[in-house]
C-alpha cells in the first residue's frame, strides 16, 4: 500500500506542477515585446501530457487516478476497493499541495511576481469567462463524467491493452479545451483545493462546487460504467 500511496503523490505533484505550472508560468509569456505563451491550447495540452506520462510511469503500481474523483468513480464502478479510497484521496491532496508548493517557489522568483488567481477554479467573477455558478456546476459534473466514461472504458478488461494512457490523457486535453473558460477546469478535487489554498480569499469560498461537481460527475458515471459493461449474456 505503501508504494501506492507514495506513487499517487508523485503523480498528483506532476499533474500540478505540469498542469497548472503551465497555466501559471507559460500561458502567457511576453518577451521583447512578443507574446510567446501558450494561451489555452497548450495549458489543454499540458494536463493532457501529465496524466498521459504518469500513466506509463505508474499505472501499474497504483493505477495512476491522481484524482479523488477518479478514485471514487472507479469505486462505484466496481473497478477499486472502496477501502482503499479515503488513503489514496489523502495521498493525491498533499500530493497537489506539494506540486502547488514547488510552483509557488519557481513562480515567486520572477521579478514583480504577483499571486493572482495561481489556476485556481472559480465561477461567477472568478470565472474566466464570467460564467454563473450553475453553468460551472453543470459543466464539471459533465465533464468528469465523460472522463470517467473514458477511464472506465479504456481499462476494461475487453478494452485493448497497453494503450489507455492514450485516450486518458486525450480526453483530458478536449476537457480543457472545453471548459477552461469556463471554470478553468478542474475535474479534479485535488487539484483545484491546491491551487484555491495558495490563491486564497474567495477561491477557498467557491471550492465546495470543485469538489461536489466532479464527485457528482464521478458517480453518474461509474454508474453509467457498470451498467454497459453488465455481461447480458
Amino acid at each position: 500500500m505503501t508504494r501506492k500511496l507514495t506513487a499517487e503523490f508523485l503523480g498528483t505533484l506532476w499533474l500540478v506542477l505540469g498542469g497548472c505550472g503551465s497555466a501559471v508560468l507559460a500561458a502567457v509569456f511576453v518577451a521583447n515585446g512578443m507574446n510567446l505563451g501558450i494561451a489555452f491550447a497548450g495549458v489543454a495540452l499540458a494536463f493532457g501530457l501529465t496524466v498521459l506520462t504518469m500513466a506509463y510511469a505508474i499505472g501499474h503500481i497504483s493505477g495512476c487516478h491522481l484524482n479523488p474523483a477518479v478514485t471514487v468513480g472507479l469505486v462505484v464502478g466496481g473497478r477499486f476497493p472502496a477501502s482503499e479510497a479515503i488513503p489514496y484521496i489523502v495521498a493525491q491532496v498533499i500530493g497537489a499541495l506539494a506540486g502547488a508548493a514547488i510552483l509557488y517557489v519557481i513562480a515567486s522568483g520572477k521579478a514583480g511576481f504577483a499571486l493572482g488567481g495561481f489556476a485556481a477554479n472559480g465561477y461567477g467573477e472568478l470565472s474566466p469567462g464570467k460564467y454563473s455558478m450553475v453553468a460551472a456546476f453543470v459543466c464539471e459534473v459533465a465533464m468528469t463524467a465523460f472522463f470517467l466514461i473514458v477511464i472506465l472504458g479504456a481499462t476494461a478488461k475487453r478494452a485493448p491493452a497497453g494503450f489507455a494512457g492514450i485516450p486518458i490523457g486525450l480526453a483530458l486535453v478536449l476537457i480543457h479545451l472545453i471548459s477552461i473558460p469556463v471554470t478553468n477546469t478542474s475535474v479534479n478535487p485535488a487539484r483545484s483545493t491546491s491551487q484555491a489554498l495558495f490563491a486564497g480569499g474567495d477561491y477557498i469560498g467557491q471550492l465546495w462546487l470543485f469538489w461536489v461537481a466532479p464527485i457528482i460527475g464521478a458517480v453518474i458515471a461509474g454508474a453509467i460504467s457498470k451498467f454497459l459493461e453488465t455481461d447480458e449474456g
